[in-house]
C-alpha cells in the first residue's frame, strides 16, 4: 500500500501511519488475500482514489459510507459512487431522488460522482477494500483505524467542513469530529431499507451549500457531470 502513490498534502498528513504495526499487519493481510487468489475490489491504484482526487486542504464536505461496493466493476475508491456505464446502486438511486428535489438537479445518467470530488467533496469509505463478493470481509483489519485518523486529522487541522453522517455506521464517527469548529448533518442511511425513516426529505445537500456559504466558501454544484 505504501508504494501506492498518494497526493502529497495527504502524504505530509498520514506518512507516519504507514510505519505503524497495524497498518503494517493490513498490508500483510492484502498481501495473503491476493496470495490466496482472492479478487480485492477496488483495484490497487483506486484505493486511495478519494484522497487523490480531493487533496486535504481542497475539502470541504466528507460524506462517510463504509464498504466499497463488492460487485464486479462498481467499486472505484469514492464511496457511494461508481463509474460511468455501471448501472447506479439503489442507494445512490435515493441519493439521486433527493438531489432532484431538494436542489432540483437533472436526473443523473451516470453513477460517477468524481465530479463532486474534484470540487472538495471528500467521498470516503471507512473500509477502503473488500473482497469480491463478500461485503465486510476486510472490516477490523486495520483500514478503520487509517480512515479514523483521515477524520480526526481533517477535524483538528481544518476549519468549516461539513461532515455528512448517513445511517448509524457513520454517526458514530461524530465522537472524532469538532463540533465547535465544523459541521455536522446527520440523517439516516440511503439505503431501500432506511431512505425512507429520514434520509428523503432531510434536505442534506441544500443544507450544505448553505452552511458552505456562511463560512464564505463555494457551495457544491451537486450536479452529476459526466
Amino acid at each position: 500500500m505504501a508504494e501506492i502513490a498518494l497526493e502529497k498534502s495527504w502524504l505530509s498528513v498520514l506518512e507516519k501511519e504507514f510505519t505503524k504495526p497495524y497498518m503494517i499487519g493490513l498490508k500483510s493481510f492484502l498481501q495473503e488475500e491476493k496470495r490466496a487468489g482472492q479478487l480485492i475490489y477496488p483495484p490497487a491504484d483506486s484505493i486511495f482514489r478519494a484522497m487523490n482526487i480531493t487533496p486535504f486542504d481542497r475539502v470541504k464536505v466528507i460524506i462517510l459510507g463504509q464498504d466499497p461496493y463488492h460487485g464486479a466493476g462498481q467499486a472505484h475508491g469514492l464511496s457511494f459512487s461508481v463509474p460511468n456505464g455501471v448501472p447506479i446502486p439503489p442507494s445512490l438511486k435515493n441519493i439521486y431522488k433527493e438531489l432532484i428535489e431538494d436542489v432540483n438537479i437533472r436526473q443523473p445518467m451516470s453513477g460517477d460522482l468524481t465530479s463532486w470530488a474534484k470540487q472538495g467533496v471528500l467521498l470516503l469509505n471507512s473500509t477502503l477494500t473488500v473482497r469480491a463478493g463478500q461485503a465486510g470481509s476486510h472490516q477490523k483489519k486495520g483500514w478503520e483505524q487509517f480512515t479514523n485518523t483521515i477524520i480526526s486529522k481533517l477535524s483538528t487541522d481544518r476549519q468549516g467542513l461539513v461532515f455528512l453522517l448517513w445511517g448509524a455506521y457513520a454517526r458514530a464517527k461524530k465522537e472524532l469530529i469538532d463540533q465547535s469548529v465544523h459541521f455536522i448533518l446527520e440523517s439516516a442511511h440511503p439505503s431501500p431499507f432506511s431512505a425512507h425513516t429520514g434520509f428523503l426529505g432531510s434536505k442534506q445537500f441544500s443544507k450544505t451549500n448553505e452552511l458552505l456559504l456562511s463560512v464564505n466558501k463555494t457551495p457544491i454544484d451537486w450536479e452529476v457531470q459526466t
